[in-house]
């Protein structure tokens, strides 16, 4: 599935067991919360802090899936593209990061 499709997919899902799109600045919050799930996940597994019990069972990429289903919300309600817009930033990083990657000797 590629983006336009999962924006597809996901004004499919808001329009057949939803009621409506969660207004924006609602949703901005939900997405707060979310990548606030994946750090805690990502802090307690791979950084330095130890991971409580209540936290082994998490998935994280259930987590990262609910931050990508609010932005494709995000998305849709303020009639963003986001095929297009992410395959314009990749082409921007692509130029732009190239060199600078490849020079920085903190990555090899």
């Amino acid at each position: 599935m590629n983006i336009e499709n999962a924006q597809i997919a996901v004004d499919q899902w808001i329009k057949n067991h939803g009621v409506r799109y969660f207004n924006e600045l609602t949703n901005m919050a939900q997405l707060t919360e979310e990548v606030g799930e994946v750090a805690r996940i990502i802090a307690r597994r791979y950084g330095e802090q130890s991971e409580k019990a209540s936290d082994k069972d998490k998935d994280l990429g259930e987590e990262l899936a609910d931050v990508l289903f609010v932005v494709l919300c995000l998305a849709n309600q303020t009639g963003i593209d986001l095929q297009t817009a992410f395959e314009k930033k990749l082409a921007v990083k692509t130029k732009r990061d190239h060199q600078r990657h490849q020079d920085n000797k903190k990555l090899k």
